[in-house]
């Protein structure tokens, strides 16, 4: 099963909820925990884990040949990114821009576009105290994360458990983490902005078809919005955590929450428990 930990916005303690459930499964299920918030990777901090092998990632882009270009633009017109430009007699290409679609040089009449590999990242892969581990680190300054969260995705095995802390937010490298999940679990807080962005997050993933249920953090503070939005909207609550000083403590020195306080571990349990039927019960509608 895969089960995608994401949210509509940062802060509201997605790492804190993903290494937690991977840590609580360890011992009876084989578990791996997918870091793909490429731009900011945080789960190494809290499981410290043993890196065992590492792999750059690499797009196509273009490259062109000046002996046979013929400035007709056309690279140009088909690039839905704006990746090149064609101005008089120069041809202007902007790496950071293309997604390495291969349309121009595909296209190209005078086949004068050829495709070379330009480093944006690097996935690396180990394992800690029984978790499979694997995360990518997008390179400083490049533009595009979903390249390196395929990466990633790819590096995974179908077997067991797998946990994907997905990127904050809802654009691009969201979608492409939480694609193909079997269930996304939205961590929010019961605030304004915590209801605002998690109504964002739902019209994600139930525009990818994914089942969802939320796990309410920092429970105690705020109002009763987000509570009510869940009630209406059929999605059910499946973890509430409080806010409270010592989780807070424990966090801020990089401990995981089922390591610092493991009566949390059952609760983290129960969760997969409840996605499990969650799961299996859709599967069971689709089927008729």
């Amino acid at each position: 099963m895969i089960i995608s930990v994401a949210s509509g916005k940062g802060g509201t303690g997605k790492t804190l909820v993903a290494t937690s459930l991977a840590l609580s499964l360890k011992h009876s299920h084989g578990v791996v925990l997918l870091d793909c918030d490429v731009e900011e990777p945080n789960d190494h901090v809290f499981l410290q884990p043993e890196i065992t092998g590492s792999k750059a990632v690499s797009i196509l882009v273009p490259k062109i040949g000046e002996d046979k270009c013929t400035y007709c633009g056309r690279c140009a017109e088909v690039c839905t990114y704006h990746a090149i430009a064609v101005l008089g007699n120069n041809v202007m290409t902007f790496p950071q821009l293309c997604h390495g679609c291969g349309a121009c040089s595909y296209l190209c009449p005078e086949k004068a576009i050829s495709e070379e590999s330009r480093e944006t990242g690097v996935v690396e892969w180990g394992h800690s105290d029984g978790v499979g581990f694997i995360h990518g680190k997008l390179t400083v300054g490049e533009a595009m994360a979903p390249p390196v969260i395929r990466k990633v995705k790819e590096y995974a095995s179908n077997d067991g458990t797998v946990i994907i802390d997905v990127p904050p937010g809802t654009s691009c490298p969201v979608v492409e983490a939480i694609k193909g999940s079997d269930f996304c679990l939205l961590v929010t807080e019961p605030t304004p902005f915590g209801l605002n962005d998690l109504c964002l997050a739902v019209e994600t993933v139930r525009e990818l078809n994914i089942p969802c249920g939320v796990v309410l953090n920092r429970a105690g503070v705020g109002d009763a919005g987000v509570q009510e939005y869940c009630r209406k909207q059929k999605i059910p609550i499946l973890l509430t955590i409080p806010l409270d000083t010592e989780i807070a403590r424990l966090y801020s020195r990089g401990i995981p929450l089922v390591e610092g306080l493991p009566e949390w571990g059952e609760s983290f349990r129960q969760l997969l428990k409840r996605v499990t039927e969650l799961v299996d019960e859709r599967n069971r509608d689709t089927e008729w």
